[in-house]
């Protein structure tokens, strides 16, 4: 793995970002957590490279209130393309 921040995705809607901190903690030091609400997924960011990768491993597929975690390495965001433009419609 190149970073320590990982996606964690099926995340059941009642979790909350304390309840997924402790649940990391187990494996290292939890640097954040951000949950997107309302999409059943979030970010965990750990102390070290190493550490994200032992979450990984541990964690990927467990279940975790009612649900398997889905967990990889977060990508980078990319940027969004602008739809509205202006250019060359008429209506």
């Amino acid at each position: 793995m190149q970073g320590n921040k990982l996606y964690v995705g099926n995340l059941n809607y009642a979790v909350t970002e304390d309840q997924l901190k402790e649940l990391f903690e187990a494996h290292g030091t939890v640097q954040s957590v951000n949950i997107i609400e309302g999409k059943g997924f979030g970010f965990v960011e750990m102390s070290t490279n190493e550490e994200a990768e032992a979450a990984k491993e541990a964690l990927n597929d467990q279940e975790f209130h009612g649900r398997p975690l889905k967990i990889d390495e977060a990508r980078p965001r990319s940027p969004r393309r602008d739809f509205d433009s202006g250019h060359g419609r008429r209506y």
